[in-house]
């Protein structure tokens, strides 16, 4: 059995449009009979690992994912000076990772880039750099060896969290040891419209009284929880040993504490720490405590009464199931108990 880390948040977002569905409006979903507002997993991941504490964290151990890192060859050749067959073989290193797109005469460069985005790690960074310095110098196309690029091991923290799948070369696939779940609103909640208008500066009124600009977005406030599991034997297993995972997982952590997606941040300045963490680590089955909202929470103080509720749950669920996690771990920003670096702590021991 493996030894899983479980991360239960609690954060409350002012009024926001942090992931946004097809027509610009907060992502939702229907939990309890009731419109929650909702933040994907893809939004949530891609904000922690592009993140400043991620990359302060994991420096040099971070993938590139990209579907044009045969375009990035390609100039990186000419650079060098190969001019006639730089093209060719830089479509050859770009469909070691994936199908390479159909010529375009209007975008000549299109067919260096793949159909899917690939997740790259350093060490297939690191071999294709050495790969475009042999071609320069050698000025001879790339054999087949020289295009085994592709790495089983690896250190990318990303990679080995949240997984990677090649259709081409399943046999480099990473299983993802981290599971995260769409944040959603512990209550009910109504997607409102903001109509805004914009000034011309240079308008004095004379003529026209009107704004230069009307416009209409959308958004939501709320309490959001959300859950994430991290199979730590896997992460170790992906990344390499426990030194890394436990890096890995400290910036998750911090990362997931406190890092906002970006979406139409600079409109609303939503940025927010989670108030409650619940950690919970152990090798019995793992599971969410989002039952604890099944009923959307109600009232004034949601906070506290999210917080009341969690709780409860997961005494009930220790009780009809017996203990669900051999030790556990809380930071309360309501009541200042706890603190992120016992969390921290607590996760890595």
């Amino acid at each position: 059995m493996s030894n899983f880390i479980q991360l239960h948040l609690l954060t409350s977002y002012p009024p926001s449009n942090l992931n946004r569905d097809d027509l610009g409006r907060p992502k939702t979903a229907i939990m309890g009979g009731k419109n929650r507002l909702r933040v994907s997993s893809q939004s949530l991941k891609r904000a922690w690992r592009t993140s400043s504490i991620f990359a302060e964290a994991m420096k040099g151990h971070i993938g590139t994912r990209t579907k044009t890192m045969g375009i990035e060859v390609y100039e990186a050749l000419k650079s060098k000076g190969v001019t006639e067959d730089a093209k060719e073989w830089a479509k050859q290193i770009a469909e070691v990772f994936g199908k390479a797109k159909k010529a375009n005469a209007a975008k000549p460069l299109e067919e260096l880039e793949i159909e899917q985005l690939a997740h790259f790690s350093p060490e297939e960074k690191k071999a294709i750099d050495v790969l475009v310095d042999k071609l320069a110098t050698t000025k001879a196309a790339p054999s087949s060896d020289d295009l085994k690029l592709l790495k089983e091991s690896h250190t990318a923290a990303d990679i080995a969290m949240f997984g990677r799948m090649l259709a081409s070369s399943p046999a480099f696939n990473t299983e993802a040891a981290v599971q995260v779940a769409h944040a959603i609103t512990v209550h009910d909640v109504a997607v409102e419209d903001d109509y805004f208008t914009a000034v011309d500066d240079l308008n004095k009124g004379d003529e026209d009284m009107g704004a230069a600009h009307i416009g209409e977005t959308e958004f939501g406030a709320g309490v959001f929880y959300l859950y994430i599991c991290i199979n730590r034997d896997l992460l170790q297993e992906n990344i390499g040993g426990k030194v890394l995972a436990d890096k890995a997982m400290e910036a998750l952590v911090e990362a997931a504490a406190k890092v906002s997606p970006n979406g139409k941040q600079n409109s609303f300045a939503s940025r927010a720490y989670a108030s409650y963490i619940l950690a919970e680590k152990g090798e019995q089955q793992p599971r969410s405590l989002s039952v604890a909202f099944l009923k959307p929470i109600k009232g004034e103080d949601i906070l506290s009464k999210a917080i009341e509720a969690l709780d409860k749950k997961w005494a009930n669920m220790e009780a009809v199931y017996g203990k669900c996690a051999e030790a556990t771990k809380t930071m309360n920003a309501e009541t200042g108990e706890g603190s992120l670096k016992e969390i921290i702590t607590f996760v890595t021991e």
